[in-house]
Parts: structure tokens; sequence; C-alpha cells
């Protein structure tokens, strides 16, 4: 009798011990199928970036006012993303970027009331906080390579810090010999703007789920501003920041995708 019972115990401790197994061997992977078709990205790049022309309330003033050099440096940019590929051929992230300093030389000329001949030289530093929601179209993939082409909208911070403006004032009207310098100067300052961007380029499936891509990008990040222009003695007659319209910048894109399948 003992020994019955004894198998029956130890029979009933086996189907107890093995009804957990079995449905854990049933319950999917649940974290997989929850991030299945999810990529993480990251991307370094190469800017190009220009500004369509400058503005300030004293130009009003200035006659035959003439932009002769508006350039910035290139720099770099650094950013990360998180995205969904919805199927083989449209996919969306949001990413994250920090486009780092770069300088600006800017030089004008223009005459003042008295026929004098007067130039700007400007300078500054320019950099840029940017978030964007974008979407691709994959064009086909052919032995792991995939063309692409996408868009993206967001919002920039634009920041200019720096800004120095140097000249040259004549002190007896029509006498250039009697000119001296003159220099001006502005604090930081940053600006939200809306921001939209196009996508052309090519990504190398590696593995399955890790793609290498390059890409060109054109980027629209509004207009920039100083703060308050201030002369060298500190007098200023009215408010006066520096406006950079229309802030653009040509891209180039090193990245990598992680895609969990």
């Amino acid at each position: 009798m003992f020994r019955l019972s004894t198998i029956a115990l130890a029979a009933c401790a086996t189907a107890l011990t093995a009804v957990p197994e079995a449905e854990a061997a049933d319950v999917p992977e649940v974290p997989l199928l929850v991030l299945k078709g999810w990529y993480l990205r990251g991307d370094i790049g190469y800017s190009n970036q220009e500004v369509d022309s400058l503005d300030n309330a004293l130009f009003a003033g200035a006659a035959d006012l003439d932009f002769h050099t508006l350039n910035f440096e290139s720099g770099n940019t650094f950013g990360v993303g998180v995205g969904y590929r919805f199927n083989n051929w449209l996919r969306f992230d949001l990413t994250g970027e920090y486009r780092g300093e770069t300088e600006f030389h800017g030089f004008d000329t223009w005459t003042d009331a008295n026929g004098d001949p007067r130039f700007n030289d400007y300078s500054a530093k320019k950099s840029e906080w940017l978030a964007l929601a974008n979407a691709y179209l994959d064009l086909g993939s052919w032995h792991g390579l995939t063309p692409f082409v996408g868009g993206g909208v967001g919002v920039a911070n634009v920041r200019l810090r720096s800004f120095r403006d140097s000249g040259i004032d004549y002190g007896t009207p029509g006498d250039p010999s009697t000119g001296f310098p003159t220099m001006a100067y502005a604090g930081d300052h940053d600006e939200w703007n809306f921001a939209w961007a196009l996508y052309g380029g090519l990504g190398f499936e590696v593995t399955d789920a890790f793609t290498v891509e390059l890409a060109y990008r054109y980027l629209d990040l509004g207009d920039g501003e100083t703060d308050d222009i201030i002369a060298f003695d500190g007098t200023n007659a009215i408010y006066n920041p520096m406006i950079f319209e229309d802030l653009t910048s040509h891209d180039i894109k090193l990245g990598v995708r992680y895609t969990f399948w």
C-alpha cells in the first residue's frame, strides 16, 4: 500500500511539473512580437549651408547695398532615431539631430548719405537642434541594394552667436583719409522654426537586420536671428537684430539601421 501511494504521488508531481513547461513552450515571445518591424538608427553627416540674404532695420538708409559674400563653412551633424517598417516599400521614423557650430562670413558695400562708399564685414557662429518626422519609399532591392526617396517635417532651433560687424566711417564727408574703423556686436539668440527636408539615397543590407545607408538631404531651416546689434560705444538708435533669411543646407549623411525581425 505504501509503495502504491508513493508511486501515485510521484506521478502527480511529474504531471504538475510538466504542465507549466508545456504552457511555457506555447507562450509566444511577446517582446519580439511587439518590436517586429521597428528599427533604431544612427547617423553622422556633413553639411553645406546657405543663406539667401540678410536683413536689418538700418538697411533702409543704405543706398546701393550689395552683398558680395554670404558664406557658411561646412559642419558636422550627429543624429539618432527610431522608426517602423510598414512593409517592404514604406517606412517611417522620428529623428533628433545636433548640427555642429559653423562659421559665417559676409561682406557688403553701400553708399552713405554723403555719397561716400562704405562696407560691412560680418562674422557669426551658427548651430541647430533638429527634430523631424520622416517617411521613406524604398524602390525595390537588387542584391541587397535598395534606393529610396523620402521627405520630412519638423522643427529646428537655430542658434546664432558671436555676431560681429566691422566697417569704416568717414569723419569728414568726401575725405577717405579721415576714415576710422567701426565695430558693432550682437548677443546670442536662438529661434524655433518650422523645418522640412527631402531625401534621396541608397541602403545596403549587410544582414537581414543590419543596413548601412548613404543619403543626400535638402534641408530648409527657416530664418535665423541675432540679438539686438549694439555699436562698439554702447549706442543703439533702434532695435535692429540681423535677420538671416531662408537658411538651407545640402547634407550628406552616412547612417546605420538595426531592424527587429
